[in-house]
């Protein structure tokens, strides 16, 4: 998960985990992307407002690495106008979860985008 904000941190880490996912956090883009290219993700959540590098470019540079671009990503941003849902989605993102969000809602929104097919 790459998102500044510890309480979300906290809220996310608890809601996953209690369905049995592991959460690893970085705490901006940069962070994210090492992360990402080092460790091995079933998905990664990715706020769009975020220090030293923004989720939009994380996505992009995601998704142009052979080695990460199979990674699903799921943006979970306040930054949820229709614009940024469709820049998010166009940049090959799987999902795009609004800020603020219920942890019963996430878990299962995330579920569910996790068993669709990805097209690569």
């Amino acid at each position: 998960m790459a998102e500044d904000d510890a309480d979300l941190q906290v809220i996310a880490r608890l809601a996953l985990e209690a369905d049995g996912h592991t959460l690893t956090i970085a705490g901006d883009g940069i962070a994210a992307l090492e992360l990402a290219r080092r460790e091995s993700f079933d998905a990664i959540l990715l706020d769009v407002l975020m220090p030293r590098l923004d989720g939009f470019r994380v996505c992009a540079r995601l998704k142009e690495d052979p080695q990460t671009r199979a990674i699903p990503v799921i943006f979970l941003s306040a930054k949820a106008q229709l614009d940024d849902v469709e820049r998010g989605l166009a940049l090959g993102a799987r999902g795009y979860i609004a800020k603020p969000f219920d942890v019963v809602t996430l878990s299962q929104q995330i579920q569910a985008l996790l068993h669709v097919p990805m097209v690569v």
